[in-house]
């Protein structure tokens, strides 16, 4: 079986910086999944799956624009500690939080911590970074009618969000 739309996809991989160390990688125990052909991975990497078998290993390297996109400067803001969630914790700088707005929260990092405002930086923590890719593709499945009507891949268990 190979990967196509509509097949689960169980693989490991190894992320870094390119020509930099590792950034994160999977557990051994417990590889990522993703449903493919409905946007659940970013579609550069959906493009290098498509076609490889289980047991596949290769790399794949993204620019900026085809990962996380530019890291822009304008993304940096003043807001009240009150609009985070975590209001009552002791932030730090580095520390991933989430802001609440009239739309939603939205997850932001944190650059400096003040007594009643924090700023934050709002691009994801990847941009601006070419990123490189290891993917070893453990098993392809076929999707479950479940999967294909929740437009992503459910864990070993069954529904799992």
């Amino acid at each position: 079986m190979q990967v196509e739309n509509n097949k689960v996809v169980s693989f490991h991989y190894q992320l870094g910086e390119v020509g930099g160390s590792a950034l994160e990688q999977t557990d051994k125990a417990q590889p990522a999944i993703y449903l493919h052909g409905h946007d659940n991975i970013l579609p550069a990497m959906e493009s290098a799956f498509t076609g490889k078998q289980a047991g596949d290993s290769f790399s794949i390297e993204l620019s900026p624009s085809e990962a996380y996109g530019e890291h822009e400067p304008d993304r940096q803001q003043r807001v009240p500690t009150k609009h985070l969630v975590q209001a009552k914790q002791k932030l730090r700088r580095g520390q991933i939080v989430q802001v609440n707005t009239a739309k939603g929260p939205f997850d932001a990092r944190v650059i400096k911590v003040g007594k009643f405002n924090v700023d934050i930086d709002s691009n994801h923590p990847l941009a601006g970074m070419s990123l490189s890719f290891h993917i070893e593709i453990v098993d392809i499945r076929d999707a479950t009618e479940e999967e294909l009507t929740h437009n992503h891949a459910h864990g070993p268990g069954g529904h799992e969000h």
